[in-house]
């Protein structure tokens, strides 16, 4: 081979060399830029200046992830009647319930924990809650002790009650404890509702079948009520501690007492009476604070509010005082029911709206849409009646009661008329006044 050739052999193996380097360089910085885009500092450098190591890196990754993974965005919702939202809960809540003092509410989440919320910061612009853990579960139902001292739960996974104590700290807060031991598991499905007996003397329970339990407060089963309702919707503990009731399948609510003797010691449950006139299944039903008057709702598309201040002994029936539409009712929808403490007002749920009625006349007087994100699960007016509350995500609402205000108007001018005492007047021209001024200062006072 002669010497130019050889000269032009090596001088192309040296170019192809020199091009080999440059395309591996150029895919070096490529995986560099990269790295720098992802981590949004230069590869080689941490953000305070060290080189990094290998945990660092996983521990960014990790953060990282957490950064891109979605949250739920809490459902907006306002009205001029709105008074107030609660939303410390990170999982939707299931149930709440108001204490007998009015001093608090309590609610419960899927996220494990039970809140306390004070009543008289209801108005204020931060709202403040105490946290309990519910440990390795979460509780479906909450309900407050007569005394206000403990509240019990029911627990989701667990299928059964727990108890837990309030104890106050010299800070004002309190300590919330769970005793030892859970109730024994009796139920064979989903319960539905708890309820405690004002008088303190026993715990109800009452699951999706035909079955309700009535315990005493250690966690004995007293009695096992079979309702042949083919299976029930609901039921609750009289506010006066002496009655339970339940509502299903058929188109009545079933009503026992519950009968202790002169020494508080157990003897029976006996059928009281029955609430009849709904002609298909009822969804809810609730008592007045003086457990006086009732009101049911049912799949027929009404309701109804009834007189239950009887002689049920000398088989006396419940008298019918009102019925009113209600098309929502008969749909497929669960529908939920509360009635104001003086059964003024009757307060209706029916997917994620709320309606109330005037109980005298039977009228329509508000209504809210699209409340919550999802259906509503719970209602309840406050002890006062001065705000009704409802859950269905992981907020609850509370709105001005302006049906139960109008209705004290149209009672005290009706008491005006009728008053030959003037203290009496007075007294009854300031309850109106007050009343009136309520009214106008939400926007509500109709001329």
């Amino acid at each position: 081979m002669e010497l130019s050739q050889m000269s032009e052999l090596m001088g192309l193996s040296v170019l192809l060399g020199l091009l080999a380097l440059m395309a591996t360089a150029a895919v070096a910085r490529g995986w560099l830029r990269a790295g720098e885009e992802r981590s949004g500092r230069p590869a080689c450098q941490k953000a305070n200046g060290f080189p990094p190591d290998k945990s660092s890196g996983s521990k960014k990754q990790k953060q990282y992830q957490r950064i891109r993974k979605e949250k739920p965005q809490q459902h907006n919702f306002t009205h001029r009647l709105l008074a107030a939202a609660l939303k410390s809960h990170s999982g939707n809540i299931s149930c709440m319930d108001f204490s007998s003092n009015s001093k608090y509410l309590a609610t419960c989440a899927d996220d494990r924990t039970i809140r306390i919320w004070s009543t008289k910061d209801f108005l204020q612009r931060e709202h403040r809650s105490m946290r309990a853990n519910v440990e390795l579960d979460h509780a479906t139902l909450v309900r407050f002790s007569p005394d206000c001292r403990a509240f019990i739960v029911w627990l989701a996974n667990g299928d059964t009650l727990r108890v837990f104590k309030m104890t106050k700290r010299e800070d004002g807060g309190y300590t919330f404890t769970a005793t030892p031991e859970d109730f024994p598991k009796k139920h064979k499905a989903p319960v539905i509702d708890i309820g405690i007996a004002n008088t303190g003397k026993f715990i109800m329970t009452a699951s999706s079948d035909t079955t309700v339990l009535i315990w005493s407060l250690k966690g004995q089963v007293l009695s096992t009520i079979n309702t042949n309702q083919m299976n029930n919707t609901h039921a609750a503990v009289s506010p006066c501690g002496r009655f339970v009731a339940s509502c299903g399948f058929t188109p009545d609510v079933k009503v026992w007492e519950v009968c202790f003797g002169k020494k508080g010691e157990f003897q029976e449950v006996v059928r009281a009476f029955e609430l009849k006139g709904h002609s298909a299944a009822v969804h809810s039903f609730a008592f007045s604070n003086d457990s006086r008057r009732m009101a049911s709702v049912s799949k027929d598309g009404t309701w109804k509010l009834w007189d239950t201040d009887v002689e049920y002994k000398k088989k006396q029936d419940p008298y019918l005082l009102k019925t009113g539409r209600f098309e929502e009712a008969a749909g497929a929808a669960p529908c939920r029911l509360a009635l104001s403490p003086n059964a003024q007002v009757l307060a209706l749920a029916s997917g994620s709206s709320i309606h109330l009625y005037n109980t005298r006349r039977g009228e329509k007087e508000e209504c809210f849409e699209r409340v919550h994100g999802e259906c509503i699960a719970n209602l309840s007016f406050d002890i006062t009646g001065r705000f009704l509350a409802s859950c269905g995500d992981r907020a609850v609402r509370l709105f001005h009661n302006t049906p139960g205000h109008r209705a004290m108007v149209e009672e005290m001018q009706g008491h005006l008329k009728r008053a030959s005492n003037e203290s009496t007047r007075q007294r009854l021209q300031q309850q109106l006044t007050q009343a009136q001024e309520t009214l106008k200062s939400l926007g509500a006072l109709k001329k």
